[in-house]
C-alpha cells in the first residue's frame, strides 16, 4: 500500500462498546473517492474518530465491512496496514529522545529503506511541509506545537502511504497556528494527492478544507455527506442546519473567491474600495458594508483592474 491514493469504503458498518445502550456507529455506508479530502464533523460522541480509527483497524467493527481500493481491511495483517496509512492525531506522538529527521524516518527505517534514500526522503518531506532544513536535528521539545504538528504530518507521509487518517490534527494549537496549518494541508493535499480523512468538530475548519463534508450526530449516524457548497445551501434536515449555523449564506461566501467570478467590466465609482482576486466573496462584502459602498474593483497581483463587483452579484450567488 504505497503510492498513488486509494478509495475507502464503509458498507453498513456498525460498532458497539460494551455498556453502551446505542451503538457507536450505526450502518454506516460512505464512499470516500481516491483522493478526495472527506471530513467526518459532528458532536461528541458522534463516532467520527470511531469511523476513522477503523480504517487502520485501531477500532474493531461488528457488522459490515471496510475496504480500501476493494480489499477489506480485516484481511490485510495489521503491521502492513498500518505502514502504508499515514496517521496524525492531536498530540502528535512524537518520540522525544529522536530528532525531527530521526521521527519521520521511522517508517521508511521499519520497511528497510537504503540510508541514502531515507535521508534523501526526509530532506524532501521537511521542505514540502514547510520546515528548514535545520530543524532536522532538532528535538520535539525544541519545537513550537505548529512545527511539531508539521513533523508528524511529514512523518505521516514519509513512506509515500495512499491513505492519511487525521484525528482531530490541529485541535491544540492557537487559531493563528491552526489556520496556517489549514492552509498548507490544502496546498499539501493539491501537491500529493492521498486520500485524507480528517476528523473535526469545527464546521469552520470541515468547510475550509473539505472536498467533502459528512455530517454525523449522536450514536454515530451519518446524516448528510455533500460538498461545503451544497450542505450549506441544502441541510438534510434540522439537525444538519443547527450544526452549520445560522450564518449559512456568509459561510457559502467564503468558499468563493473574487478571482473565480465572472465581474462586471467596469464602471465603479471613483472611490470604490479595492480588494485583490484571492479575497474571499466573504470579506469582499465585509468591505463593501464597511466602506459604505454597493461594489468594490478587484485588482489582480499585478495592480491591474480585474472587474467591478456589485451587491446585486452576490445576491445572485446565493439564489
Amino acid at each position: 500500500m504505497q503510492g498513488a491514493a486509494a478509495e475507502i469504503v464503509f458498507d453498513r458498518v456498525t460498532k458497539r462498546y460494551p455498556g453502551r445502550e446505542e451503538p457507536a456507529v450505526t450502518d454506516l455506508s460512505l464512499t470516500v473517492a481516491a483522493g478526495e479530502l472527506c471530513v467526518l464533523v459532528g458532536p461528541s460522541g458522534g463516532g467520527k474518530t470511531t469511523a476513522l480509527r477503523m480504517v487502520n483497524r485501531l477500532v474493531p467493527w461488528d457488522e459490515g465491512d471496510v475496504r480500501v481500493d476493494g480489499r477489506s481491511v480485516a484481511e490485510i495483517p495489521a503491521t502492513e496496514l498500518r505502514r502504508g496509512i499515514g496517521y496524525v492525531i492531536q498530540q502528535v506522538g512524537l518520540f522525544p529522545h529522536m530528532t525531527v529527521a530521526q521521527n519521520v524516518a521511522t517508517v521508511p527505517r521499519l520497511l528497510g529503506w537504503p540510508k541514502a534514500r531515507i535521508r534523501a526522503r526526509v530532506e524532501e518531506l521537511l521542505a514540502l511541509v514547510g520546515l528548514e532544513r535545520g530543524d532536522a536535528g532538532r528535538y520535539p521539545a525544541a519545537l513550537s506545537g505548529g512545527q511539531r504538528q508539521r513533523v508528524g504530518l511529514a512523518r505521516a507521509l514519509a513512506a509515500d502511504p495512499p491513505i492519511l487518517l487525521m484525528d482531530e490534527p490541529f485541535g491544540a494549537v492557537d487559531p493563528i497556528v491552526r489556520a496556517h496549518l489549514q492552509q498548507e494541508l490544502r496546498r499539501l493535499h493539491r501537491e500529493v494527492g492521498k486520500t485524507i480523512l480528517f476528523v473535526t468538530h469545527d464546521v469552520d475548519e470541515a468547510i475550509g478544507l473539505g472536498d467533502r463534508i459528512a455530517v454525523f450526530r449522536e450514536g454515530g449516524v451519518l446524516v448528510q455527506a455533500d460538498t461545503p457548497d451544497r450542505l450549506l445551501a441544502a441541510p438534510a434536515d434540522a439537525f444538519v442546519e443547527r450544526f452549520v449555523g445560522e450564518d449559512r449564506a456568509l459561510r457559502r461566501l467564503a468558499l468563493r473567491r473574487l478571482d473565480e467570478l465572472e465581474l462586471a467590466p467596469d464602471g465603479a465609482a471613483p472611490d470604490a474600495p479595492r480588494a485583490p482576486g484571492g479575497m474571499s466573496v466573504r470579506s469582499a462584502v465585509s468591505l463593501m458594508l464597511e466602506s459604505g459602498a454597493p461594489e468594490l474593483v478587484v485588482v489582480g497581483e499585478d495592480g491591474a483592474e480585474r472587474g467591478v463587483l456589485r451587491l446585486e452579484r452576490v445576491r445572485e450567488l446565493l439564489s
